[in-house]
């Protein structure tokens, strides 16, 4: 009768874990998954805001200095960008992936309105600038080319309190 006592005590744990598991929440955002597009996460990267971002891009790989080409993204931190990144550079902090590399990964499907929260900005002398931006968390993203090398930085920012943050991609 003993040896009752422990599988009766197990079986009272685990009908309590499922009836627990029963109640658990959808997430926030309308229900999708963190990795499905919503709207609904995106929306606080469009309200108006106090905070910028200024930047400089310095990157070195093996003796050579890259400069930025073209435009520095900015893409606003969500479940979906979240593992889109991580998808894309295996990280979702702070990652210098060659440009070939990211193009050969699949992140599925971008949703129909993703594009439209992505904000851009010219990088002019290695230098760039985003301002008006809510509190939180973003993407910043640059493709630096060095010769015929080309590689794609990506750097998680914070934005708080309405203030400016300084940032370096690729130091």
């Amino acid at each position: 009768m003993s040896n009752r006592r422990p599988s009766l005590a197990l079986a009272a744990i685990l009908a309590g874990a499922l009836a627990l598991s029963a109640c658990a929440t959808t997430p926030v955002g309308g229900g999708a998954s963190p990795a499905e597009f919503s709207a609904d996460a995106f929306a606080w990267s469009t309200r108006a805001g106090q905070a910028s971002i200024e930047g400089r891009v310095a990157f070195a790989q093996d003796g050579q200095a890259f400069s930025c080409v073209g435009n520095v993204g900015l893409i606003p931190d969500t479940g979906y960008t979240r593992a889109r990144m991580q998808r894309l550079y295996g990280s979702t902090e702070r990652a210098a992936v060659p440009a070939a590399v990211v193009r050969a990964r699949s992140a599925g499907e971008q949703g129909a309105d993703y594009r439209s929260y992505e904000r851009a900005q010219p990088c002019a002398d290695g230098a760039f600038r985003f301002s008006g931006l809510p509190d939180g968390s973003w993407f910043l993203i640059s493709p630096v080319k060095a010769g015929d090398d080309i590689v794609v930085l990506m750097k998680r920012v914070q934005t708080r309190g309405g203030r400016m943050v300084n940032v370096t991609l690729g130091g």
